[in-house]
């Protein structure tokens, strides 16, 4: 069973550091802790997950940071919820359709450009 704590509504700039001394301020236990980022650009996305031991330090958790104010804002604090299944993806739906270019008959074909990039790219080869 997980006891995993979904803490949301974070600025920017907190890292797990933070939310370790928070914790430790407090003497709460996690087992770990990881603020979700945006892969690309590595900013926060404003929530994080801290694994907590047992239930009872999961609720004690939940208990101290669920609608806690920071900077002018409350935060979220609530058992995680299992991720959502994603469908399997078919060899056709690898390509969204609003990403294809079509021809005139309503049909993409294999001279037709996917991007406006391979479309430049057609004309210098």
């Amino acid at each position: 069973m997980s006891f995993t704590v979904f803490l949301g509504n974070l600025p920017a700039w907190v890292t797990a550091d933070d939310i370790q001394s928070w914790l430790a301020s407090e003497t709460l236990v996690a087992d770990a802790i990881k603020v979700i980022r945006n892969p690309e650009t590595q900013e926060s996305k404003g929530f994080a997950f801290i694994d907590a031991p047992n239930q009872e330090e999961m609720q004690a958790i939940i208990r101290r940071f669920d609608r806690a104010p920071l900077e002018g804002r409350l935060l979220r604090a609530n058992p995680a919820q299992p991720p959502k299944p994603r469908p399997l993806a078919k060899p056709d739906d690898r390509v969204p359709q609003h990403g294809r270019r079509h021809n005139k008959k309503g049909k993409s074909g294999p001279d037709t450009p996917k991007s406006a990039f391979a479309a430049e790219l057609a004309k210098v080869l």
